[in-house]
């Protein structure tokens, strides 16, 4: 994709230049007076924040003079302004050490995408039809507040509903606040792969209900359960960045690094030993070993304990999980299990990992717990100093999401009181649940019975274009951007930073629109929301941590709010004590133990008779949960083992595919008990005969250009299995059949390795 596509530089001086403008061809520009002093051909970096995923990577952008395509004052023009040229990691922020991954560069795209929403829009046509046109934002901050001092006065204020992806720090706090003080529920926070079944393990073994940060360049092994540590979980530029160091940064010693999954991963195929499992008995198999270590006394009398005591037999050393016993429920030979036990004792230094599809089965929190009572069994680390710990929470108030909130449990309650007749209005943030969600949730049917809907999305998307009102967003690296990172580092950390570039478009950032509302609404709102911009409240939020030293000393609050805009946030000391890891829990008192963790084994959604296979889908490092494909950078960047890329595909075993007649690019249907969909077969070895595997992300029907009729939508067949205690959804719990239906002429399967004939041209879809 020519750059020219996303911004229109133009070398015409004068009063007015013709440019072809992004779908504007031959419309006459006014040239606007520049609103900042910059020096032509001198690079200005600024900090910034990435938020392509929740990691809170550090940014710097490199800023120049050009001229760009802008709107001001209802006009479109041109202006010579301040252009972001390139993102770069930021050296000095802890999460990611100047390091960023494909996804953080793609975030200039954001910033210049044709089809970001330039000015408020209303609804004309029909719910999902896509039709606005275009109104001031005067009289569309009229008609929302017309709206909510209607709800207010007719003591309808539990009828308002916010629906958000999970957000951190201050827009988190504005969000709460704003609905508490209106009378409005609490916000609901969706995204498909939450992490509430981990969060809450986290919190029944270690007393932490947070996502974990690995010290692993200290490590001396390491098992991971499914877990894509080096792609697309957690913190991956942070994990990626300890993983070099332990593997190559301490000459004569060298890690060992076990991966066990059913569907190999990019972080599996860095691996030494990639061991296939049965999906969903990985916590047996953990427990497996755990039963050697405890039988044969090769860990330190008394490790393990707190965590372990979740499970009646631990005491007994688990008699119930010898390896020949697990070697049925997992399909891990007793002999590797044995071997596996004896390799992490004598490692000196190891550490357990889980995440991803052993966690989204109907016994996920069984698995997180056992993987948990192992990595206290054996991560006593040198100087013992655990390898897992748990980032020490940044000392402001409020700004998290409850820990193990179950984003599916939330939106089904939300799904449930709409088509019920109790929402009447829905405020809609960066969420896209239409797409994201089962279609069990009935989340389609519960959003057209919602009277009134307004967006703050930069995007139509499938949720979006249902709204009546669209109030575009900045985008990221137009507006004061803040995160609370949850690991990735040992110390405290808080992302600050003022925008890199002015608005290129008749756009505002939603927390501003939101203070602007409380302050038209007046009341318990107003006072409770007393800012006048974002950064206000940012500021104050922020400058209470001078007296907690770390990054920045300042002699003032003033020098103090100057010297965090220039760093890009604050975070604490190195040198500050190590954050809390599973060694901190053991000096509390052990639960009883309870028969509450079971079932052990998983259930799943279709009988094994008439759907042979499990279903796993898998977030991709490019698209993510879809909400990243209509970045053309994502849709470009070959997958990392298949090499496919702007399509869909189904990874399928040799074998099976021998057996079915399927070969390599063939169309294929899958179908489970709630539907089918068609994609490209994948032959690929790293996969369990048993098991279909497929990418999340393609299938959009509503996204823009590049992401709209591309491939097919994964979570569009998926049963509405859960997790029972969490609520999460089980997303690899639903079993499907396989079959042949034509051949690569149809599939229309793009490869990196097999060139770039099949790539799409502007404005075509395949």
């Amino acid at each position: 994709m020519d750059r020219r596509n996303f911004i229109k530089i133009s070398a015409v001086s004068g009063a007015i230049a013709t440019l072809d403008a992004c779908g504007h061809p031959d419309q006459k520009l006014i040239r606007f007076v520049p609103e900042e002093n910059l020096i032509p051909g001198i690079a200005t970096w600024k900090p910034s924040v990435c938020t392509l995923c929740s990691a809170g990577c550090g940014l710097l952008v490199r800023v120049m003079e050009g001229d760009a395509e802008v709107v001001r004052h209802g006009k479109r023009g041109l202006m010579k302004m301040g252009l972001a040229k390139k993102l770069e990691g930021n050296p000095q922020n802890p999460v990611n050490m100047g390091k960023l991954c494909a996804r953080g560069h793609a975030g200039l795209q954001v910033l210049y995408h044709p089809d970001r929403i330039t000015h408020p829009i209303k609804r004309t046509g029909a719910r999902g039809a896509g039709q606005f046109q275009e109104i001031s934002w005067d009289d569309a901050l009229k008609e929302v507040a017309s709206r909510l001092t209607t709800l207010e006065s007719s003591k309808a204020a539990n009828s308002l509903a916010f629906l958000s992806r999970p957000l951190s720090g201050q827009r988190h706090e504005l969000i709460e606040s704003f609905l508490k003080a209106f009378g409005a529920p609490p916000a609901v926070w969706y995204e498909p792969f939450d992490e509430a079944v981990l969060r809450q393990a986290n919190l029944m073994s270690f007393g932490h209900a947070a996502l974990p940060t690995f010290d692993l360049a200290r490590a001396d092994y390491v098992i991971s359960f499914g877990a894509d540590f080096l792609g697309a979980w957690n913190s991956p530029v942070a994990q990626s960045i300890g993983y070099g160091e332990m593997r190559r940064g301490r000459p004569g010693r060298r890690a060992k690094f076990v991966q066990v999954e059913s569907r190999m991963s990019q972080t599996g195929a860095n691996a030494d030993e990639w061991i296939a499992c049965h999906p969903g008995t990985e916590g047996a198999l953990a427990l497996g070993i755990a039963h050697v270590i405890l039988g044969e006394k090769l860990a330190a009398q008394g490790a393990g304990t707190r965590a372990g005591a979740r499970f009646p037999g631990w005491s007994a050393g688990l008699p119930e999980f010898t390896p020949e016993a697990v070697e049925k429920q997992t399909g891990v030979s007793a002999a590797v299990i044995t071997r596996l036990a004896h390799e992490i004792a004598r490692s000196g230094s190891a550490t357990v990992m889980i995440a991803g599809a052993p966690l989204a089965h109907t016994n996920g929190l069984f698995n997180a717990l056992a993987a948990n009572a192992l990595e206290a069994l054996v991560d006593t680390g040198h100087d013992e100093k655990p390898i897992l710990a748990f980032t020490p929470a940044v000392p402001l108030g409020g700004g998290a999401q409850s820990a193990t909130q179950a984003s599916l449990a939330s939106l089904n309650a939300l799904a449930q009181s709409a088509l019920r007749g109790q929402l009447q209005m829905l405020l809609l943030y960066d969420a896209n649940p239409i797409f994201s969600a089962p279609a069990a949730t009935q989340i389609r049917e519960a959003i057209a019975k919602i009277p009134y809907i307004v967006s703050f999305g930069s995007f139509i998307d499938e949720t979006s274009a249902h709204a009546d009102l669209i109030l575009p967003d900045n985008a990221p690296l137009e507006s004061w951007l803040d995160s609370v990172p949850q690991a990735g580092s040992f110390q405290s950390v808080a992302n600050i930073a003022p925008p890199a570039v002015a608005p290129l478009h008749n756009t505002h950032p939603m927390p501003d629109v939101l203070l602007v509302l409380a302050q038209k609404l007046g009341g318990d709102t107003a006072k409770a929301l007393p800012y006048s911009t974002f950064d206000a409240m940012l500021r104050a939020a922020l400058v209470p941590l001078r007296t907690h030293g770390g990054s920045i000393d300042a002699h003032s609050d003033d020098d103090f709010w100057t010297a965090v805009q220039k760093q890009g946030g604050w975070w604490s000391a190195a040198s500050a004590a190590p954050a809390a890891g599973p060694k901190s829990a053991r000096s509390a008192a052990a639960p009883a133990a309870s028969g509450k963790n079971a079932p052990a084994l998983p259930e799943f959604a279709g009988a094994a008779a008439d759907f042979p296979f499990y279903f796993q889908p898998f977030v991709s490092q490019s698209l993510g949960d879809g909400s990243l494909a209509h970045l053309p950078w994502m849709q470009e960047l070959p997958d990392v083992l298949s090499t496919a890329m702007w399509s869909s595909w189904v990874e399928i075993h040799p074998k099976t595919g021998a057996r079915l007649g399927i070969q390599q690019g063939d169309l294929v249907a899958i179908a489970s008990e709630v539907g089918t969909l068609r994609a490209a077969a994948v032959l690929s070895p790293g996969i369990a005969p048993d098991l279909l595997a497929m990418p999340v992300g393609q299938g959009h029907e509503n996204f823009g250009r590049f992401a709209s009729g591309r491939g097919a939508n994964p979570f569009s067949i998926l049963a509405p299995l859960t997790e029972p205690q969490t609520g999460s959804l089980a997303w690899a719990a639903t079993r499907v059949k396989l079959t042949r239906v034509g051949g690569p002429e149809q599939a229309r399967l793009v490869l990196f390795s097999g060139g770039l004939s099949g790539f799409p041209r502007e404005g075509e879809h395949r």
